[in-house]
């Protein structure tokens, strides 16, 4: 199963998000809830770094990908991350509705 975890602070915006594990939907290479769910990741990634040009910390290995959005960003770039990351989220839930044995989604607050 693929976990999810999206960070928000106290203001409801997000903060980072970790992606752990494999679907186990169908063979390796032929996994659409893993491609699906990473691919919509990555993006995300992409689009913080390189189209919002907001340079988060992250880590990217087989089954795992963290990014931590930093937190001295302006008011303008936080809006640009959150439009960012939201649209990452509603891309998740709506693989989650379809596969939901196969993926979780968890919320946490951050100080």
């Amino acid at each position: 199963m693929i976990h999810i975890v999206i960070y928000r602070d106290s203001a409801e915006n997000i903060q980072g998000f970790l992606v752990e594990g494999h679907a186990g939907y169908a063979d390796h290479g032929r996994d659409i809830v893993c491609a699906g769910v990473s691919a919509i990741a990555q993006t995300a990634l992409l689009g913080l770094n390189d189209v919002a040009n907001i340079k988060p910390a992250y880590e990217i290995n087989d089954g795992w990908l963290k990014c931590t959005v930093p937190s001295n960003i302006s008011a303008a770039d936080r809006e640009k991350a959150n439009i960012i990351l939201k649209t990452m989220l509603q891309g998740f839930r709506s693989i989650q509705l379809k596969y939901r044995k196969f993926l979780s989604i968890e919320e946490r607050e951050v100080s």
